[in-house]
């Protein structure tokens, strides 16, 4: 048993694995219980095990389909590309909505946090067809992330600046401390540490300290400066809008909470939004899942 199965034999039992090819690569798939389908997307440097105490208590009425992005976890990681575009959050949207449709699942609800909701927001945009119901936490969109930064959010959120400078300057400098950097960022975008699963914090530094995830992540910061805040200001110049009813979810704690008009950003860009703020940092799948079970569970069994 790799550590893999053995991590989501621990702590996502009764969930199946099941990797899909999609036409750039393979990206693995888990998938639990009965009912409407759930896509549930991570965030970086994490996996599908971030979801590990909400996922769970939702298969007993949703089909729900944990996935790990490209460039994460047991997915396929392309390299460095021309543009970055190979981690632009659009032809990563397209990627996941293949899955979805290779697993029988035409449309579906969509939760996803950090790295996860970025691609989620896009795949709202450019698939509305698909999504019925769409809750991202704690993001804004890359646009408005770096147009409104300000000096006190770019000191908080220097990883946004870091990991965008020209391959391999950031992979070089990682490589010194690849561990101590990712327990960084793991450990210090709130007011305390997540209490992790042993299981999960230990495979998240193992795979994203590698070169070849390092990489990875930088690619899809470099992707979030260029392509992604291109792609994001043609939305708004278009007056593109999600229309599905949204729900937004960030910790008080964190970055974007101190630093962001979360409600009056995302009322620009939805047509139906809610809000919730809830008792934790950045992380909020692992660091307040009852919070979000709360108020996550109605909203996705809503009509």
């Amino acid at each position: 048993m790799t550590p893999f199965e053995r991590a989501d034999a621990a702590l996502l039992p009764g969930f199946r694995r099941v990797p899909v090819q999609t036409a750039e690569g393979q990206i693995m798939a888990l998938v639990g219980g009965e009912g409407p389908p759930v896509l549930m997307l991570h965030g970086d440097p994490q996996t599908h095990l971030c979801w590990h105490l909400i996922a769970p208590w939702l298969t007993d009425r949703f089909t729900v389909v944990l996935t790990d992005l490209r460039g994460r976890g047991e997915s396929h990681m392309p390299g460095v590309t021309s543009g970055h575009a190979a981690y632009s959050k659009r032809r990563m949207a397209a990627e996941q909505h293949q899955v979805m449709v290779a697993l029988g699942f035409e449309r579906y609800r969509l939760v996803a946090h950090d790295r996860g909701a970025r691609v989620a927001t896009r795949l709202a945009l450019d698939h509305p067809e698909a999504v019925e119901r769409l809750c991202v936490m704690d993001i804004v969109p890359a646009l408005d992330l770096y147009d409104r930064v300000t000096a006190e959010a770019a000191q908080d959120y220097f990883y946004f600046f870091f990991l965008t400078q020209p391959h391999p300057r950031p992979e070089h400098w990682i490589a010194g401390d690849a561990d101590g950097f990712l327990r960084d960022l793991l450990c210090g975008l709130g007011s305390e540490a997540p209490h992790y699963a042993d299981e999960a914090l230990a495979l998240y530094l193992e795979m994203a300290a590698r070169p070849d995830s390092v990489t990875a992540m930088c690619e899809c910061f470099r992707a979030g400066i260029a392509c992604d805040t291109t792609d994001d200001r043609e939305s708004r110049d278009r007056g593109d809008r999600i229309d599905c009813p949204t729900l937004v979810i960030w910790g008080e704690n964190g970055v974007i909470g101190r630093h962001y008009d979360i409600p009056g950003i995302w009322r620009q860009w939805a047509s139906k939004p809610e809000f919730l703020p809830v008792p934790s940092g950045h992380f909020v799948p692992e660091e307040a899942p009852d919070a979000v079970l709360d108020r996550l569970r109605p909203f996705l069994l809503a009509a």
